[in-house]
Parts: C-alpha cells; structure tokens; sequence
C-alpha cells in the first residue's frame, strides 16, 4: 500500500456515499508532480536555473537554429503573460543568456535569441533533468512506460478539449 491507497481508504470509510476511485489516479498524479517538481528544480539548479528560466531558454532551444522566437511565441509556449515574459526577457538579458535583436520582418518587434552560455547552460540542464526523469521512472519496464505514456496522453487530450 503507498499513501494514496491510505488516503483513499480513509475516505471510504467516513464517505461510504462517494465513489472515490478517480482519487486513486488523480492523487498519485499530484504527488508524483510534486517529486517531479522537485527533481526538475534540483537539476536546474545545478546550472544555476530557476525553473522559469529553463522554461524560456528550452522553447528558444526547441525552436532549431538561430535558436530565436517573437516574444509572442515566447508567450504561446510557456503560458505566461505578456508583462510576465518581459521582465523574463531582462533577466535573461542581464544574465547573458538572451540577446534581443530588432525583428526585420516587423521593425516595431524584437526577437529574442539564445546566446552561446545559455544555450551551453539549457542543454546542460536538460541532460541533468533526463537523467532525474530516468531515475523516477525507473521501476518500469519500457513496455509498461509506453503504455503508461499513453494512457496518460489520452487523459490530458481530453482533459485539454474538455478546458477549450
């Protein structure tokens, strides 16, 4: 038994009422993005990252050579707000891990690049954060990851339709 089965036996013993199986799968969910949550801060910071940063330098990363995006798309990918991507910008900026160069396709925007450190560091972190992911997945054999992987993909596309 782990925590959940716990948890879920409590309830059912002072809930008779309530069907709490979807607790079986949403709770241990929850807790294993807390050890994930946990596992990804710890490899970010072991490039001295905090998680937002990993978050802006990864989509610019993702985004192939030069390795630059609008802020706008900047925006799209990381679910933040306009204000909120902008003093993200700076920060980088001032950290030297992003430049801002002016967009010659519309001369009122800029885009925002990858410099060679925060590429050097973005990589870095990724590496770290696989292997951490390796080692919170690796009580499973690769057939049960793939079928896990896609169980959870099926939850979140219709968790994801559902929210539109």
């Amino acid at each position: 038994m782990d925590e959940v089965d716990r948890l879920v036996a409590a309830w059912s013993r002072e809930r008779p009422d309530l069907d709490t199986a979807p607790m079986q799968v949403w709770s241990r969910i929850s807790r294993l993005a807390q050890l994930l949550d946990a596992a990804r801060a710890r490899a970010y910071s072991a490039q001295d990252l905090q998680v937002w940063e990993f978050d802006v330098l990864a989509a610019l990363r993702r985004a192939g050579e030069p390795y630059r995006l609008t802020p706008g798309q900047l925006i799209n990918q990381t679910h933040v707000t306009s204000g909120t991507m902008t003093n993200r910008v700076v920060r980088l900026v001032e950290r030297g891990l992003v430049s801002r160069t002016a967009n010659p396709a519309d001369g009122r925007g800029v885009l925002v690049q990858l410099t060679a450190e925060g590429r050097s560091r973005v990589d870095a972190a990724l590496a770290d954060l696989v292997r951490s992911e390796e080692e919170l997945v690796g009580a499973l054999p690769a057939d049960e990851r793939a079928t896990l992987a896609a169980i959870l993909r099926k939850l979140l596309i219709a968790q994801e339709t559902r929210a539109r």
